[in-house]
C-alpha cells in the first residue's frame, strides 16, 4: 500500500498543505538555480529565453491594448486563448526534460497526501517563462475586451483563472502520461517535436494566408462563437458578454472555466493517486507479449525480402526506421514535410505539380551518412564487409530498402498534387522527374556515405552531429544535393524544352526516361561508392563511432 492509501496519523506527517506550498516553490527555485550553476552555457541559453520570451511577451501586451475597440478584438482574444491552451496541453509531451518537477512519481516514497500535493505542485508550476508569458497574454486579451464596471470585475477574476486553468491543464496531462514520458515511446515523441512544431509553422502560414483571402477576422467569427463556450476562452469570453451588458451569459461562461479547473484538478489527483499506487504496467509479462509481438513481425517481414545478405540488410535497415528514435524522426519528418509542402501550395491554387519532386528529394536525403546511422554498432556491418562486392551488396541493399518506401510515396503525392491542381497532363513529367532525382540523390548519397561519414548521437532530441563534425555534414548534404540537382540536369533540361517548345503531348515520355535515368545514375553511384567504402572501413569507422 502506498503512503497515499495509509489512514492518517499511522505515519509523520511533515506539514499540512499550507506549509508544503512555500516548500516546493523553493524547491523548484532550488532546482532552476543548481541547473543554471551547471554551466555557462546553460545560464546564457536560459538568461537568452527569458529576454525573447518577455520581448514577445511585451510586444503582445502592447498589440493587444493597441486592438481594444477593434470590432473583432473579441474573436482574436477568444481564438488566441483556446490555442494557448491546447499548446500547454501538448507541450509537456514534447518538452517533459525542461522541467524535473515535471515527474511526480520521483515523490512516490513521501508520505504526501494528494490534495496538499497538488496544491503545491500547481503553486509551483505557476514560476517559470511559461507561465509569465500567459500571465502576460491574459492581461492583454481581458485589457483589448473589457469596457465598464462590469467587465472590469471580470477580467480581474478571468485573468488569473485562465493562468491557473492552463497551468493546471499542463499538469494534468503530464501526470497522466508520465510513464509514457519516460519510456522510449515518451523520448520518441521528444525528438519528433522537432516536426511538430515545422508542421504548426506550416498550417499557421497556410492559415494566414486563406484569412487574409476570405477578408480578415470576420471569417474567424463562427469558430470564435464555438470557442469562447470552452474553458480558458470562456473566461475570456466572459470579460466580453459581461462588458456588453449580458451579465447572465456572462456568468455561465466564467463558471464554465471554474468548473473545467475542479475537473482538472481532479482529473490530476487521479491520475497522480493512480501513478503512486498501482504498478508500471510494463511488467516482465508484457515485455515479453510484445517481444513475441516483435519476433512473430519480424519473420513476416523477412518471408517478403530477398533471400541472403540483401534481405538481412534491408531488415535491418527498416527495423532502424521503425526503433530508433533518431531514424525514426529524419523519417517521419521528411515523409511530413515531403507531402505538406506540394499539398499546400496546390491547395493555395499558385502551386505546380512539380512542387511533388520536393517528397523524393526529402526522403532522398535520407541516404545520405548511412553508416552514421549505425553509430558505433558499425563494427558488426564492418567485420562482414571483406571485398568491393560485400560493400556493394551492403549500399545496394541499404538503398533497395529506401526505395521500398520512397518509391509508391512519390508516386502517391505526385498523383494527389495532380488531383488537386487538375493537371494530370503534366503528371508523367512530373512523376519521371521525380524518379530521376531519386535516383541522382541515391547515388550522391552513397558517395557521400563512403567519403565523408559523421558520428550521430543518440542523446539529445536536437543533437544530429557530434562535435568537430558539422563540416562533414555540411559537405556531404549540401555538397550532395547540388551533385543530385547537376545529375538531373538532362531530365531538367529535357522536362522545359517540352513545356517552352509547346510539345507537352510528349511529356508522357519523361516517365520512362527518368526511371530508367533513375535506375542507371544510382545504379553508377553504387559501382563508385562501394570500392571507397571497403578501402576506407577504418576510417568510416572511427567517424561514426565518435562521440
Amino acid at each position: 500500500m502506498s503512503v497515499l492509501d495509509t489512514p492518517a496519523g499511522t505515519v509523520p506527517r511533515p506539514s499540512g498543505g499550507e506549509g508544503l506550498v512555500p516548500v516546493f516553490v523553493r524547491l523548484k527555485l532550488t532546482l532552476l538555480r543548481n541547473g543554471l550553476r551547471q554551466s555557462a552555457g546553460r545560464r546564457a541559453a536560459y538568461i537568452t529565453s527569458i529576454v525573447f520570451t518577455l520581448l514577445v511577451a511585451a510586444g503582445q501586451l502592447i498589440g493587444l491594448i493597441a486592438l481594444r475597440g477593434h470590432a473583432h478584438a473579441d474573436t482574436l482574444v477568444v481564438l488566441m486563448t483556446g490555442v494557448l491552451a491546447v499548446g500547454w496541453a501538448v507541450m509537456p509531451l514534447f518538452f517533459s526534460s525542461g522541467d524535473e518537477t515535471l515527474d511526480p512519481s520521483r515523490l512516490v516514497m513521501l508520505p504526501l497526501r494528494p490534495r496538499p500535493l497538488i496544491a503545491a505542485l500547481l503553486t509551483a508550476s505557476l514560476v517559470g517563462i511559461g507561465p509569465l508569458f500567459t500571465l502576460c497574454l491574459a492581461a492583454g486579451s481581458v485589457f483589448a475586451v473589457a469596457r465598464g464596471a462590469g467587465g472590469a470585475v471580470f477580467a480581474v477574476v478571468a485573468a488569473p483563472l485562465m493562468l491557473v486553468l492552463c497551468v493546471a491543464l499542463s499538469r494534468a496531462v503530464a501526470t497522466a502520461n508520465t510513464r509514457l514520458l519516460t519510456s522510449r515511446k515518451g523520448r520518441d515523441l521528444a525528438v519528433l517535436s522537432g516536426l511538430v512544431i515545422a508542421v504548426g509553422f506550416q498550417v499557421v502560414n497556410f492559415g494566414a494566408q486563406q484569412l487574409g483571402r476570405a477578408g480578415g477576422l470576420s471569417a474567424l467569427e463562427p469558430a470564435a462563437d464555438v470557442v469562447r463556450w470552452l474553458p480558458p476562452a470562456s473566461a475570456i469570453g466572459a470579460v466580453d458578454s459581461a462588458s456588453q451588458g449580458s451579465y447572465g451569459r456572462a456568468a455561465v461562461q466564467l463558471l464554465l472555466s471554474v468548473a473545467g479547473l475542479f475537473a482538472l484538478l481532479w482529473l490530476w489527483q487521479r491520475s497522480l493517486v493512480k501513478l503512486m499506487t498501482a504498478p508500471d504496467g510494463s511488467t516482465l509479462a508484457a515485455a515479453g507479449t510484445s517481444r513475441e509481438k516483435a519476433g512473430k513481425g519480424g519473420s513476416r517481414l523477412t518471408a517478403l525480402l530477398p533471400a541472403g545478405r540483401t534481405g538481412t540488410v534491408m531488415e535491418r535497415s527498416l527495423r532502424y526506421i521503425a526503433r530508433d528514435p533518431k531514424t525514426k524522426a529524419a523519417w517521419v519528418t521528411a515523409l511530413a514535410i515531403g507531402l505538406i509542402v506540394p499539398l499546400l501550395n496546390a491547395m493555395q491554387g499558385t502551386g505546380s505539380i512539380y512542387f511533388a519532386c520536393f517528397a523524393a528529394g526529402m526522403l532522398g536525403i535520407q541516404m545520405y551518412n548511412q553508416f552514421g546511422q549505425d553509430t558505433s554498432a558499425f563494427w558488426m556491418v564492418a567485420l562482414t564487409i571483406s571485398s568491393t562486392r560485400d560493400a556493394y551488396l551492403e549500399l545496394r541493399a541499404r538503398a533497395l530498402a529506401l526505395l521500398l518506401i520512397t518509391l509508391p510515396y512519390t508516386i502517391m503525392v505526385t498523383v494527389v498534387t495532380a488531383a488537386l491542381l487538375g493537371d494530370w497532363g503534366a503528371l508523367p513529367g512530373a512523376m519521371g522527374l521525380s524518379f530521376a532525382l531519386l535516383g541522382a540523390m541515391l547515388a550522391t548519397g552513397s558517395v557521400a556515405s563512403a567519403n565523408f561519414p559523421y558520428s550521430i548521437p543518440q542523446e539529445g532530441a536536437f543533437k544530429n552531429v557530434a562535435p568537430g563534425q558539422a563540416g562533414l555534414a555540411w559537405i556531404s548534404l549540401f555538397g550532395g544535393m547540388v551533385s543530385a540537382s547537376v545529375l538531373s540536369a538532362p531530365v531538367i533540361v529535357a522536362t522545359i524544352w517540352l513545356h517552352i517548345g509547346d510539345l507537352e503531348q510528349w511529356l508522357w515520355l519523361l516517365l520512362p526516361a527518368g526511371a530508367v535515368y533513375g535506375a542507371l545514375i544510382s545504379w553508377a553511384g553504387l559501382r563508385i561508392a562501394a570500392p571507397r567504402t571497403a578501402k576506407r572501413l577504418p576510417e568510416i569507422l572511427a567517424a561514426v563511432s565518435k562521440g
